[in-house]
């Protein structure tokens, strides 16, 4: 991965820039071939929203008649130490665009995570100190890099810019964005109209968001699908600086193994890229039948027509199952590798298929999701108290999906698990939410 340095726009700049890629009417001003056509597919490809779609159409058609590659942004704030299946969404994205042979820029957002990010909360978010900050950012590299491309992928800090823009900068810059258009953040909206607090601080995010647009002259910002109001700013601020705007292509947010809830270690419904192979193999052969088309329009890098196909044998009969550990092998190799994924299948297989465990095995539904690990083993009658259950923990005996549990507070989401304490206490559970 690179690092290169950029200066940052300063001074008076005219407002609302043309965009060189477009006509006056809007249509390219370069010729639009079929490989740009291509590419504009590949940027569709699962996306939820693509502003502005003929805008974007110009820059690829640019790109292509003057061999100048785009610059592709994605902004992450540091907020955890690890990276989860969610935030490989937009990152699959990044690495698509990647291989078209536009440059990628990784933002750490190490000025902004000191901030918090408000979007879709209901709370002030607390602010992360500059030792969290580092401490989290350390793994970013190394686990996005299993996505992307290292070689051509460009790394950057926002607080290259942002720490010297001071006082004066950030009045200045201030002055470019208005209260009003800020409160039309829903959540802004919301909280005022309930009478929760708004920092001001909470204000200058999408600011400072915004600026490192204009900081690295992106041509198109991705993000989730909360993070549209804060492309926009950036969108707003390049004009502003005179830039050419940017596009922004949102992508959905991935819902986690329970069906229900976004993926979030915080919801423990998660599935870690740094995870060993035969848990996350476990883990995505849990999800649902339903889930699992999901997950294969937004992680899976097979061509759209295969997952159709495949998709069309299940539905005519085809055990669904095939399909799932199909896309499980596909996944665990990306992050670990080809032998990595096959071991975990064979030892997924060889508990639930050839006889180490049983196929019929007793079956217990419970609600209560997310239940603590203790609960749900002395609901499901594997052991005769908490205490017990805490113990077999502790002594490596439990199981959950084949994997040996080491936290006594792990809670489990809605799904299905095969549960086992010891070698002969086997039970399916079908867990619920209350």
């Amino acid at each position: 991965m690179t690092m290169n340095g950029a200066k940052t726009p300063t001074g008076p700049d005219p407002a609302g820039a043309a965009n060189p890629a477009t006509t006056g009417s809007g249509r390219p001003a370069w010729p639009v071939t079929a490989r740009t056509r291509e590419a504009l597919a590949i940027s569709l490809r699962g996306c939820e929203e693509l502003l502005i779609e003929s805008e974007w159409l110009a820059k690829l058609a640019r790109s292509e008649a003057t061999g100048s590659p785009l610059r592709i942004k994605l902004g992450l704030d540091p907020t955890a130490p690890d990276l989860h299946l969610g935030h490989t969404v937009v990152l699959n994205k990044m690495r698509q665009l990647q291989d078209l042979g536009h440059r990628v820029i990784f933002l750490i957002g190490d000025f902004t995570a000191m901030i918090g990010d408000p979007s879709g909360r209901n709370t002030t978010r607390p602010a992360l100190t500059r030792e969290q900050i580092e401490e989290n950012a350390t793994t970013y590299f190394e686990q996005a890099s299993l996505v992307l491309d290292r070689e051509r992928t460009e790394i950057r800090y926002n607080s290259e810019w942002s720490d010297p823009l001071g006082a004066r900068g950030m009045i200045q810059l201030a002055a470019r964005y208005t209260l009003a258009r800020m409160m039309e953040r829903d959540d802004f909206s919301r909280r005022f109209r309930a009478g929760q607090p708004i920092s001001v601080h909470e204000l200058l995010y999408p600011l400072m968001q915004g600026y490192d647009s204009v900081a690295l002259k992106s041509d198109i910002e991705l993000g989730g699908t909360d993070q549209k109001f804060n492309l926009l700013v950036g969108r707003e601020l390049q004009r502003e600086y005179g830039q050419e705007p940017q596009c922004i292509l949102t992508m959905p947010l991935l819902e986690g193994l329970d069906g229900v809830e976004k993926m979030s270690k915080s919801k423990n419904n998660y599935v870690g890229i740094s995870e060993e192979p035969a848990q996350m193999f476990g883990k995505l052969m849990s999800i649902s039948d339903a889930l699992m088309w999901r997950y294969y329009e937004l992680l899976s890098f097979r061509p759209l027509a295969h997952i159709a196909q495949l998709r069309e044998q299940c539905a005519a009969g085809r055990n669904p199952r095939d399909a799932k550990v199909a896309l499980a092998l596909e996944i665990v190799e990306r992050f670990h590798s080809r032998a990595d994924a096959e071991a975990a299948r064979a030892g997924f297989e060889a508990r639930f298929r050839h006889g180490a465990l049983p196929e019929d095995l007793p079956e217990m539904v419970l609600s209560g999701a997310p239940m603590p690990i203790a609960q749900l083993l002395k609901q499901a009658q594997l052991v005769p108290s908490t205490s017990e259950a805490y113990r077999n923990i502790d002594q490596g005996g439990v199981r959950i999906d084949g994997a040996r549990v080491a936290d006594r507070v792990l809670r489990l989401p809605a799904g299905t698990y095969v549960v086992q304490v010891g070698k002969r206490r086997i039970v399916r559970v079908r867990l619920a939410v209350a």
